[in-house]
């Protein structure tokens, strides 16, 4: 794995692509930053030496590089998941590829249903905090001391000036943005009733299939992260209907504007 990192990573700067400051992971229909940046490059993630390649329809599976505001950045357009068929650390592997090419700030978003009852569909919350749902740990093996610590902290998983840093900038912008505890579980079915209700009771604001494995591998190697979640979806247990994936598109795209603009102010101030 170690020398695959390095692998990728020297592929990767023979493009042209030089020290980005800020790494971005961009979630189910999420892709509006991408249209604020002067690019310079853009890449397919086939063509990236042993980088998986995303199967999901709403992930475009595109790493693009350039610009916002004279600051660096690389943007992967998709991600990967274990309900994918890919291992942990296949689905984590181009965490370890951005802190390689020297990348200091890595945002995260998705898109995620919500249990609680204050939070509704096509507002923002910041994550806090995670429950590690998920049936695979990317750090699973044996450890690589040059990547990080064989046990990594995770007391505080998200940056806490960076969080300060978004919810700053949500108020100025008049965001709405929650605050609360995100659960990751394998997925790619949605949650029944009981389990909704079982995921609010272990302290969980919203669920989703993805973003705790990548954080678990950014505090790994010393990556500084933080991750906004787009609500897609009300999850009440007592008045659910089924889920129609069209309208989870629709409601993260109107959502993609005002998390945009979040994520481009940190990234011009990083």
């Amino acid at each position: 794995m170690f020398e695959k990192v390095k692998e990728t990573a020297d592929f990767i700067r023979e493009k042209g692509i030089n020290a980005p400051k800020v790494g971005v992971i961009l979630g189910t229909g999420l892709h509006n930053l991408a249209s604020k940046m002067d690019q310079d490059l853009s890449i397919d993630y086939a063509d990236i030496p042993h980088f998986p390649v995303s199967t999901v329809e709403f992930h475009k599976g595109k790493l693009i590089y350039g610009k916002i505001g004279g600051t660096e950045a690389l943007i992967m357009q998709g991600r990967f998941h274990y309900y994918e068929g890919y291992d942990m650390k296949q689905v984590t592997f181009p965490v370890r590829v951005l802190k390689e090419l020297g990348v200091e700030y890595l945002l995260i978003s998705n898109a995620a249903g919500s249990m609680n009852p204050d939070f509704s569909k096509g507002e923002l919350m910041l994550l806090d905090d995670h429950i590690n749902m998920q049936p695979d740990n990317p750090l699973l093996g044996k450890n690589v001391d040059e990547q990080g610590p064989r046990f990594p902290d995770m007391s505080a998983p998200y940056n806490s000036d960076m969080n300060a840093k978004l919810k700053s900038i949500a108020a100025s912008q008049s965001a709405k943005l929650h605050e609360g505890v995100y659960v990751s579980v394998m997925g790619p079915m949605l949650e029944t009733r009981a389990e909704y209700r079982f995921l609010r009771i272990i302290g969980a604001d919203l669920v989703g299939m993805s973003t705790v494995p990548e954080v678990i591998v950014a505090n790994h190697v010393g990556l500084k992260c933080a991750a906004i979640s787009v609500i897609t979806d009300e999850c009440d247990p007592d008045n659910l209907a089924p889920v129609n994936i069209n309208d989870i598109i629709e409601t993260a795209g109107k959502a993609d504007i005002i998390l945009s603009n979040i994520f481009e102010e940190f990234i011009v101030n990083a």
